[in-house]
């Protein structure tokens, strides 16, 4: 027994600020390690609140995300409790609903639910090795105080851990609010069923804003619309919001339902969403930053839990190749990690411009059906962007630097097609003007065929 007293009495202690997802799940990570662990959160325990406060209800969990679940073994049981979404399904003004997948046969996002998934987090934190409880103030008012190692500091956008870091020079800092917030509306289930193809996210891609639709377990859909402030604040009656939706979401008002519209519209206001840059992501070898306190990104490519949840796994991997030394685990995390983190805040911010107006142009899907013919043919040589963010842990940074120069490759050899097919084109007019006019198409035609082309299965796209 004292041997074993002794052995406890060295081990290192990590002090983990924030229980929100990343900070859950890093505790994991390091209770696994068999560190002492201490999870400190200013908010009531989310395992015993009776209404839970925060950001959106649901979220898009992918590749990167499952990979770190699965380190510490949560993956099955949180995929378990998720709704696959095997493509977008695309609403036009009109109504029609379009199905572009996500990527080949078997690959899918799923539909998490926040407060869930953080709580079986924290849970799981608690069955891991050497771990300690859920530290919080005390019902006297006082608060904990221990000694650490290393500090964590996974509290968020606007991380009080971070602000420590701007008191030193030499650390750079961005934040950038953009002009769009967002709101949440409910869809009831209809007859104790999903109000719609449950398997999908649903897009109403109106240009300059746009309203999505996430599945949720108990068969209601959570629709967030986004739109710039200025068009929230234009709305200021229940009649107003019905006007609105008779506009431009004419097909989600008997579903989501007339007086709930008018009534949940005006239930909070409109939130805002920020993107947050910063390096160095670490102070000596005494602490380090993860999650969104190091790279908020705004939510259009589903990625920033992923992306944070990755932090955790590179951490542990970094841990494991320089055999737990702080002094040499913290400065490579910070080399390694803040290009993909600025790659992915940047993917965020021009994905928004594709889901809310790209997918609306034919040239964006003529595109993304030849990225997939290619890839279908090429699959070690053209990979879809979304597919490399997605489907894969290649490091983000890489992701966009590959993309760029298939893009490149892509659109050269389109040139060439185009410029062959014109001097060929021509030869033939001249030689044989009157057997090319028999067969010729009328080139609408043409397009609409070149357009209307796809294998199944095979599309991909964003978020």
């Amino acid at each position: 027994m004292e041997k074993l007293e002794g052995r406890q009495s060295r081990k290192k202690v990590v002090a983990v600020v924030g229980g929100g997802l990343v900070g859950a799940l890093n505790a994991c990570f390091f209770a696994k390690r068999g560190f002492n662990v201490h999870v400190f959160e200013s908010r009531e325990d989310i395992r015993k609140a009776k209404i839970v406060k925060g950001r959106s209800i649901n979220l898009a969990l992918s590749h990167r995300g499952r990979q770190a679940l699965k380190h510490v073994g949560m993956e099955d049981k949180i995929i378990s409790k998720g709704i696959p979404m095997h493509a977008r399904m695309i609403h036009s003004l009109s109504g029609k609903q379009s199905p572009i997948p996500y990527g080949r046969k078997g690959q899918y996002i799923l539909s998490v639910d926040r407060a869930n998934l953080n709580k079986e987090l924290l849970s799981g934190k608690r069955r891991q090795k050497d771990a300690e409880d859920l530290n919080d103030r005390r019902s006297d008012g006082s608060k904990d105080q221990i000694h650490a190692d290393l500090i964590v500091g996974c509290d968020g956008a606007f991380s009080a851990t971070r602000k420590q870091f701007l008191r030193r020079s030499r650390f750079n800092y961005s934040q950038t609010y953009i002009p769009h917030g967002y709101m949440e509306l409910t869809m009831p289930p209809v007859n104790g069923e999903f109000a719609m193809k449950p398997n999908y996210l649903h897009i109403w891609p109106r240009n300059t804003f746009m309203m999505i639709a996430l599945p949720n377990l108990d068969k209601t859909f959570t629709c967030t619309l986004f739109m710039p402030f200025e068009d929230f604040e234009k709305i200021t009656t229940g009649d107003e919001v019905i006007q609105f939706f008779q506009s431009y979401f004419p097909d989600t008002i008997p579903l989501i339902g007339v007086e709930a519209l008018k009534k949940d519209y005006f239930r909070l206001p409109a939130q805002a969403m920020v993107s947050v840059k910063c390096s160095p992501y670490h102070i000596g070898d005494k602490c380090v930053l993860m999650g969104d306190a190091a790279h908020a990104v705004v939510p259009f490519y589903g990625q920033g839990m992923n992306a944070g949840f990755e932090d955790c796994i590179v951490f542990d991997e970094l841990m494991e190749q320089f055999n737990e030394d702080f002094c040499a685990v913290l400065p490579e995390y910070t080399r390694v990690r803040v290009p993909d983190d600025h790659a992915i805040a940047d993917l965020a911010m021009y994905n928004y411009v594709e889901m809310r107006a790209h997918v609306n142009s034919k040239w964006f899907l003529f595109r993304k059906y030849v990225d997939n013919v290619l890839h279908f043919f090429l699959p070690k040589t053209i990979i879809p962007l979304y597919t490399m963010v997605t489907f894969t842990r290649i490091p983000y940074h890489h992701a966009v630097e590959r993309w760029h120069w298939q893009n490149k490759v892509i659109n050269y050899g389109l040139l060439l097609s185009a410029v062959g097919a014109v001097l060929g084109g021509s030869y033939l007019l001249t030689k044989h003007s009157q057997q090319v006019n028999n067969l010729a198409v009328p080139a609408e035609k043409m397009w609409t065929r070149l357009v209307s082309f796809r294998i199944p299965g095979m599309m991909t796209t964003q978020m």
